[in-house]
């Protein structure tokens, strides 16, 4: 599962809390997590409760040894882009948990490749009271005109990680965007 998650910690204790009990859910169903690959802030927390881990690093991060260092696989590659596309890649599903630009940046490319049939893997969203803002955003972008209603019903969203797993499990791909 490639999760998305801050590199800092943020000003809610509850996210830390959060993001290492998803990495323990993750252990508890077998699942490998691919992420970053950071020892920092939730992607770190991530890591800490998950049992197995894959993590991807861009050079330029690398330097400044952020690394986890109880990785199973470490990948290292150039630019972000290629982060984003083996992390990708490597996952059957996607997770956003709290975090700032980066994960937002994750979040969409991988909610816009869904919407275009480019992958047809789930993606949750953990955390409803930090996510609620930005689905107010896209439920009024739906109302707009600008997303399908059916592209929002298809983003699962829990606060517990076990739901989210199982919901990410049950889910099923929607129509892409242009059938």
């Amino acid at each position: 599962m490639a999760v998305y998650a801050g590199a800092r910690v943020g000003t809610d204790p509850a996210n830390a809390a959060l993001a290492r009990a998803f990495g323990e859910a993750l252990a508890r169903e077998g699942i490998t997590l691919v992420y970053g690959g950071s020892k920092l802030g939730l992607m770190g927390e991530v890591a800490r409760g998950a049992r197995r881990r894959i993590g991807v690093l861009t050079t330029h991060l690398e330097r400044y040894e952020l690394r986890y260092d109880d990785l199973d696989r470490l990948e290292v590659v150039e630019t972000m882009a290629q982060r984003k596309a083996r992390m990708s890649e490597l996952a059957d599903a996607i997770v956003a948990l709290p975090g700032g630009t980066g994960t937002l940046d994750e979040l969409f490319q991988e909610w816009t490749n869904q919407q275009l049939g480019l992958h047809a893997k789930p993606i949750g969203l953990l955390g409803t009271e930090f996510w609620a803002p930005l689905l107010s955003m896209v439920d009024h972008m739906v109302a707009a005109g600008f997303i399908r209603a059916t592209d929002r019903e298809h983003l699962v969203v829990a606060d517990d990680p076990d739901e989210l797993i199982a919901n990410l499990r049950g889910w099923s791909p929607p129509v892409p965007r242009w059938l």
